[in-house]
């Protein structure tokens, strides 16, 4: 199953140049790599980046990460996807753009 991160563009640069990161602020604060399914991304850019550009979409495999990935219960109840190590590079399937149109968030055709 592909899960989600979500990164401002400086965030983003800097785990390009590093090769791995702990995560943004919000990752750092709570001791894990926050991530969401398909279902839940959009709900999760208009929460926490609601009107913000410059944003990147993470699409990774959630059985690659094993042991080091927990589901674990957040809004209300349902479980989202948090990892208990550094994100690294290999670990991005892909990533793209997450632009804003008409004040929302575009995620990419076919996100699964």
């Amino acid at each position: 199953m592909l899960i989600y991160k979500i990164f401002r563009t400086p965030e983003w640069e800097a785990f390009k140049a590093a090769g791995e990161t702990l995560g943004a602020p919000v990752d750092l604060a709570d001791g894990y790599v926050h991530f969401s399914t398909a279902a839940q991304a959009a709900e999760t850019a208009a929460k926490h980046f609601a009107g913000e550009e410059g944003l990147w979409l993470l699409a990774l495999e959630s059985e690659a990460l094993g042991a080091a990935l927990k589901w674990e219960p957040s809004r209300g109840g349902a479980l989202f996807p948090h990892l208990y190590r550094a994100l690294r590079m290999e670990d991005v399937l892909w990533h793209a753009p997450l632009p804003l149109v008409d004040g929302v968030h575009r995620f990419p055709e076919g996100m699964a």
